[in-house]
């Protein structure tokens, strides 16, 4: 398959994703866009995947940076760019336009903000858990992993730690070997 077909279908594939982002683009896009360049059309390996995803979160900067290295991947730094603005721009336009009626219209406290509010919410939820199922399937964490991400989902809702204190305990687990 030529560079350039690859490239249109992966941005039109994150242009449509970005338009149903609930709970933030890389808790949807993420996983699907796993199982299109890796499961679907073979053009990175779960590895490579893994590998874009974690530089992608280790750099500063927005967390859907990872698309733009897969971008990369796929045809430099044109790739880059196109599927960039594929991922940023639809949702962008949206959220914009949804803004200005809602502004129009009393703004965020209304009944149907609050129901929209409520109704996300689980969605949001079962978005995120999907996204932690892709990476730690893609990182073959075995149930050792899949405790460690319950026990740290689980502090994260019932106290006010800081995450950065999980990730450091996380790191720690992972370099004494218990995952």
């Amino acid at each position: 398959m030529n560079d350039d077909v690859k490239l249109g279908g992966l941005a039109w594939h994150l242009a449509v994703l970005s338009l149903t982002a609930i709970g933030g683009g890389v808790v949807l896009v993420a996983p699907d866009v796993h199982h299109y360049v890796s499961v679907q059309n073979h053009w990175l390996t779960d590895e490579q995947f893994a590998a874009m995803y974690a530089l992608a979160q280790a750099a500063p900067g927005p967390n859907l940076l990872f698309v733009t290295l897969i971008g990369w991947m796929i045809k430099g730094w044109l790739g880059a760019v196109v599927v960039t603005l594929a991922a940023i721009v639809p949702s962008s336009c949206l959220v914009l336009a949804l803004g200005t009626v809602i502004n129009r219209h009393g703004g965020g406290e209304g009944r149907w903000a609050g129901a929209l509010r409520d109704a996300l919410a689980p969605l949001a939820a079962g978005m995120l858990a999907g996204a932690a199922w892709t990476f730690l399937s893609v990182a073959g964490a075995g149930w050792r992993g899949i405790v460690l991400a319950l026990a740290a989902a689980a502090a994260a809702y019932a106290t006010k730690l800081n995450p950065l204190w999980l990730i450091a305990l996380g790191a720690l687990a992972g370099a004494i070997g218990l995952v």
